[in-house]
Formats: structure tokens, C-alpha cells, sequence
């Protein structure tokens, strides 16, 4: 099934959306942040907390103070001179030591171990990004779309079991649900973690322990089976770099999520979205942006064209970090009021137009939450419908309805009665993308064509405005946003002409290549 779009309609849109993201792509470039410093100090190899719990990393950076924009990496390299680890450094500073600029015959030295650091951090990133791929060979891929469920009890021990239960049953993605407001904390929680609220905290050793449990149970299923978790909030890079180091397949990690729903700083999201990507890219990470949200809060009917503009964007953002489209995974969702006349063909509209526009991302497609109720039926009936259109449109990830949505947490059973929902309308449907055709200038090619061109127009106003103006204006998702407000913007500082960061040293003059490979 294809729609007939106008090709230089399409390709307005994507040289629009790369003049949006030019200047935020400036901005990021000649500023650092407390969350990526200290993104620097994990990837050397520093973990655990001082006798206050306080993460070494943040003990790292906050002796920084007012020197952020000259990096962590120097400092702490110099440090290292007398032949401590990064880690021993750490432990030093917690316990009261200073960490001072390095002397100026220290520089050679300190940026030449920066750089050996930061050249092993990668060998380690890479070799495990080449062991998922041994392992997907070994164990093949599934069928698109990929069945996607989540798990949120709040103990990890016990996501870990639900995620092997789910596995069992048939799910290909596992995403671990984080505890509510954890992206508003400025730091990253350590160890195993076994409370949560409506969620489990995203720790580096959180992710080993799913991650192994998963491991365990692939050649019983007979598939490579995907993690997923959230490298949002403000430590973005930060948690992509635990995930990157444990083999996290997936990560929600998207460019303006968190200034629109979390309230963050939009400069601050801004410069982490950008090394954050670069980790995930570096580390064969999907990435799933969140458009799906949008509709929660515009209606469903009238703002699917920002959902699309933000496609373009947020694809525009991955590729200047360095992720090939094979590893964008752009969202949308299936929110349209159900009540709404023509609900159905509005819906398999927009979902077929961003398949064509962007064919080779793996698309997430959302299922219905804003008008699902307590009534288990109407929800169960609508999740049918959404994996129709999932199916039917050739999407990639789709992230399925459980008929309890907006009663509680998710049993066992329900998540079962979900994936055999979605096996079932699979199965039974997957040949109607080969099968079907929109009727020329019928109401379905219409609809997609009217959101085309009324994304192409909200792109326009994008770039002329800029994209802090923009976000200011409540472009999207109809949530204004100040550039000066929200949370996080004294975490960010201008680099200053000493600063160094070898990993962007190492990474940057590659981004082009890799986003083409």
C-alpha cells in the first residue's frame, strides 16, 4: 500500500528540518554540561558513592565549581599522573582531596592519557555492540513489527523475572519502566535498586541484571530479545553510557521530550540530547524519540502534522550525531478519540505516511492511553484496531495496548492476553500491506497529503522563529516553554577555550560517516 506524495514536497521538509536544527547543533557545540562531565568520568571508569551516597561522578564534577566549561577530562587525567586509576581519584575527592587544574607541563601528559582513556572506553563500548551482533545472528531477529511491553514493579530482581516471563510469551522488546520522576534528578542512583514508583530506577547495575536475565533465557525463545530503558531527563548521556556499556538495545532518547513534558531546561536538554545520541550511536542503540506524547496533550485529530514536523527534526538531530537512520526510531502514536467519525482511516493515514517519509527508520508506534477508560473491552477492541494499522502499514515497534491501561500496573496475564492479541491481528493481517491500495485522491490520500503539507508549513515557521522561539510559542504539543526556565540551566556552562573532552575529540570527526553507514 503506497501513497503518491509529492517528492519535493518531502524533500522541503527534510532541508527545513536541517535549518532548524542547524542552530541548536551550533549551540550544543560550544556548551558542556554537569551531565555530560560527568558522562566523562563514568566512561573512565568511575562509579560508585561517597559515605553520603552521593555518586562519584557528581562528587567529580561538583569540585569542578565554577570551571565547568573547561572539562573534567584534564583535570582528573592530570590527577591521575602520579599512577592512580580515575576511580582512586574519585575516592580521593570524596574523601577531601582537591582536584586542581593541571600545571602547564602537566598538559601534554594529562591530554595524551585522556585520550588513551577515552580510546578504551570506546574498545569497550564497541565490543558490545559487536557481541549483540553475534548474538543476533546466532539467534535471529523476530518478524516486524516487534512486539514491545514493558515491566514497572519498582524491584529490579522482579522486573527481571516479568521480563523473562514476557520473553516466554512471546514479546521481542522489553522496555524496564523507570520510577516516576526519575529524569528530574540530577544524578544517576547506583546499585541494584528494589523501590520505585511506578517504575525501577535506571542504574548501570539495573541494566547488567535484566540484561543477564534476558541473556538467560534466548535460546529458549529461540530470538534475540531487545532491552530497552530511558536515556532522558537530566542525565541523558550519562545513562546512555551505562547503557552503552551493559548492551541496552534501545533507549528512549529523545531531543525536546523532557523540555516539554518534564519541564528541563530546553539549552540544557539541548547540549545532552547531543553527546547522548552520539553514546547511542556509537553503541548501535535504537533510539525512540516521543512525538506519541503530543497527542496526549493536543488533540489527537488536529496536531498530527507537529507530530511529523518533529519526525523530521528529531531525525535531523540524530543524523548530525552520528545515528543512521537504521537506528532512528522515530514515534507516533494511535490517539485519535475513537468516537470521532472516520477515527480508523485517519489513523492509517498518518501511520503510512511516516512509513513512506522515513522507510528506513524503524518506526515505534504507540498504542491508545488518552482515551482508554476503566471499561477493559472498549480497551482491548481499540488495541486490536491499533495493531491492524501497526500491521497493516508496515511498522516497526509496536509498543502493544494492555486492556488494563488506566486501571493499574500490568498483571502477567494481561501483558499475556496483549502479545496474543497482537500475534493473533498479525498474523491474520500481515499480508494487507502487499494487498491494499488507497484510492487515488480518496479521503485516506487526501488526509495524508493535508498533514504533509501542514508539517511542511509548521517546519517553515520553525526555521524563521528558530527553535527556542518556537518551543517558547508552544509549537508543540501546545506546551510553552521558556528558553531561561524549567530545570537544569545551571548545569550548563559555555566551553571555554581550555575545554577538552576527548570523546567528542575521537567521536565528532566521525559523526558524518557514521550517520551514513
Amino acid at each position: 500500500m503506497k501513497l503518491e506524495l509529492d517528492p519535493g514536497l518531502v524533500a522541503e521538509a527534510h532541508a527545513l528540518a536541517d535549518e532548524v536544527a542547524a542552530p541548536v547543533l551550533e549551540f550544543a557545540r560550544g556548551h558542556t554540561t554537569v551531565a555530560i562531565e560527568r558522562t566523562v568520568a563514568r566512561l573512565f571508569g568511575v562509579d560508585g558513592v561517597d559515605e553520603l551516597g552521593v555518586p562519584l561522578p557528581n562528587v567529580l564534577v561538583d569540585a569542578l565549581g565554577p570551571r565547568l566549561g573547561q572539562g573534567l577530562a584534564l583535570p582528573l587525567a592530570a590527577a591521575c599522573a602520579d599512577g592512580r586509576t580515575p576511580q582512586q581519584v574519585a575516592q580521593a575527592v570524596a574523601a577531601g582531596a582537591a582536584l586542581p587544574d593541571p600545571a602547564e607541563e602537566q598538559l601534554s601528559d594529562a591530554r595524551a592519557l585522556a585520550a588513551r582513556l577515552a580510546a578504551d572506553a570506546d574498545a569497550a563500548i564497541r565490543d558490545r555492540r559487536e557481541e549483540r551482533e553475534r548474538l543476533v545472528e546466532r539467534y535471529g531477529d523476530p518478524q516486524t513489527p516487534w512486539l514491545y511491553v514493558i515491566v514497572a514493579t519498582g524491584n529490579i530482581h522482579e522486573d527481571a523475572r516479568q521480563a523473562q516471563a514476557a520473553a516466554r510469551a512471546g514479546a521481542d522488546v522489553i522496555a524496564v519502566i523507570r520510577s516516576t520522576a526519575q529524569s528530574l534528578i540530577d544524578y544517576v542512583p547506583y546499585g541494584e535498586t528494589t523501590e520505585g514508583f511506578g517504575g525501577t530506577y535506571a542504574t548501570q547495575a539495573n541494566f547488567r541484571l535484566v540484561r543477564s536475565a534476558l541473556d538467560e533465557v534466548m535460546p529458549e525463545a529461540g530470538r534475540y530479545l531487545r532491552l530497552t530503558n530511558y536515556a532522558s531527563g537530566l542525565c541523558m548521556p550519562e545513562i546512555a553510557a551505562c547503557g552503552a556499556l551493559e548492551r541496552l538495545d534501545m533507549m528512549l532518547n529523545d531531543s525536546m521530550y523532557g523540555i516539554l513534558f518534564r519541564d528541563i531546561n530546553p539549552q540544557r536538554t539541548f547540549c545532552d540530547q547531543y553527546v547522548s545520541r552520539m553514546v547511542n550511536g556509537r553503541a548501535g542503540i535504537v533510539i525512540n524519540t516521543g512525538e506519541d506524547n503530543y497527542l496526549t496533550t493536543a488533540p489527537g485529530h488536529e496536531a498530527g502534522h507537529t507530530v511529523v514536523a518533529s519526525n523530521f527534526i528529531n531525525r535531523a538531530l540524530a543524523l548530525a550525531a552520528g545515528i543512521p537512520e537504521r537506528q532512528i526510531g522515530l514515534g507516533h502514536a494511535f490517539e485519535i478519540d475513537p468516537d470521532r467519525p472516520g477515527q480508523l482511516m485517519e489513523e492509517w493515514a498518518i501511520a503510512l505516511l511516516i512509513r513512506e517519509l522515513f522507510p528506513r527508520c524503524p518506526l515505534k508506534y504507540m498504542p491508545p492511553t488518552k482515551h482508554v477508560t476503566g471499561d477493559i473491552f472498549r480497551t482491548q477492541s481499540l488495541g486490536t484496531l491499533f495493531n491492524l494499522v501497526g500491521v497493516a502499514t508496515g511498522q516497526h515497534i509496536q509498543l502493544l495496548s494492555i486492556l488494563t491501561e488506566a486501571v493499574h500496573t500490568p498483571f502477567l496475564a494481561d501483558r499475556m492476553l496483549a502479545i496474543q492479541d497482537a500475534r493473533r491481528v498479525f498474523e491474520a493481517a500481515r499480508p494487507l500491506r502487499e494487498s491494499l491500495q488507497a484510492v487515488p485522491g480518496g479521503p485516506l490520500e487526501q488526509r495524508a497529503q493535508l498533514v504533509l503539507r501542514q508539517a511542511v508549513e509548521l517546519l517553515q515557521m520553525v526555521a524563521d522563529a528558530g527553535m527556542f522561539e518556537a518551543i517558547e510559542r508552544g509549537w508543540f504539543a501546545d506546551t510553552p516553554r521558556r528558553r531561561d526556565g524549567g530545570r537544569g540551566l545551571e548545569g550548563v556552562a559555555e566551553r571555554s577555550e581550555r575545554y577538552v573532552n576527548p570523546f567528542l575529540d575521537l567521536w565528532e570527526p566521525t559523526l558524518e560517516q557514521a550517520a551514513r553507514a
